[in-house]
């Protein structure tokens, strides 16, 4: 029995459902039962009826199947999988944050702990960010946690002021300018194709920005036979596979280095979900207190993305 056969057998005896983020490895988003974005995965876990959901993402994804699933057991492969961009925002700043920018309307990116969650009036993905900024409260500032860059772009695409949280993606930030602008010239057909995470001088090269999902979806459509990605190298694996006949080029970093690729993300692997299934751990656990906040948050994002 090979590696994937027994996580099959596993998945089967444990009634457990593997849902994974389009950053993870190959062979992780071939195991998975769900692969997808952040606003897509929530929408999973919200519907599974698994007795385990295993995230192969990183802690707060899993975090927030645990609060909209609260009943079920939910594990991650290896606890360190965690984010700089959630790492950003402390709980203990945010709350001194709110303090001195009171009255606002609090609406924070999916990327960020439970307990910020907890804090917030409604959550927001990248594939959503513009509608709930544009629903929030008119009478009401808006205060956006905790990436500055996603948050920029959001109120330019709105014309809604915020007051931004400095945080950002270690990954998102650190493609080159230079070295785009120089692909750009090889490859004169090619379109650069965004996150909004990244940086605005990478935004401002983009053909097109938009959430992983909606990066994979404008590859599929796309008459263009030829892309720049700035965005995690995972996404590559289903443009592949969704658009054999299309070249994909990861955009560089500034560094000599694979940095756009998440390093929290890429601490999942094979051999570590067998030992999940196995074990039924390590099992995420969100106090009653939190949960209750980022509960109503998670699902006030969810009702207000439909």
């Amino acid at each position: 029995m090979d590696i994937f056969q027994k996580i099959e057998k596993l998945k089967k005896e444990k009634n457990a459902v593997i849902l994974a983020h389009y950053y993870q490895d190959p062979d992780i988003q071939d195991v998975a039962d769900f692969i997808g974005d952040s606003l897509e995965l929530a929408r999973a876990a919200q519907n599974s009826t698994a007795d385990i959901i295993l995230f192969a993402g990183v802690h707060f994804m899993a975090e927030g199947a645990k609060i909209l699933n609260p009943s079920r057991k939910v594990i991650l492969p290896d606890l360190r999988a965690g984010c700089s961009l959630s790492d950003s925002c402390s709980p203990a700043k945010f709350s001194e944050f709110k303090k001195n920018n009171p009255d606002h309307f609090i609406i924070t990116y999916i990327n960020c702990s439970a307990a910020i969650k907890s804090m917030s009036d409604v959550i927001c993905t990248s594939s959503n960010v513009v509608k709930i900024v544009e629903k929030a409260p008119k009478d009401r500032h808006i205060l956006f946690a905790p990436d500055r860059n996603l948050g920029r772009w959001a109120s330019e695409k709105t014309g809604r002021e915020m007051t931004l949280w400095q945080g950002s993606c270690m990954v998102h930030e650190t493609f080159s300018e230079r070295k785009i602008i120089d692909l750009k010239t090889k490859h004169p057909g090619a379109k650069l194709i965004a996150h909004p995470e990244c940086e605005t001088n990478i935004l401002a090269l983009a053909d097109h920005i938009g959430s992983t999902s909606n990066l994979l979806k404008y590859v599929i459509d796309s008459q263009d036979s030829e892309f720049i990605v700035a965005t995690e190298a995972g996404i590559l694996h289903q443009m592949q596979k969704k658009a054999p006949g299309k070249t994909l080029i990861p955009a560089p970093p500034n560094q000599n280095c694979a940095c756009n690729e998440c390093p929290f993300m890429k601490l999942n692997t094979l051999e570590k979900i067998v030992q999940a299934l196995e074990t039924e751990g390590p099992e995420i656990h969100v106090s009653d207190e939190v949960m209750i906040g980022a509960k109503k948050s998670l699902e006030k994002m969810l009702e207000w993305s439909v």
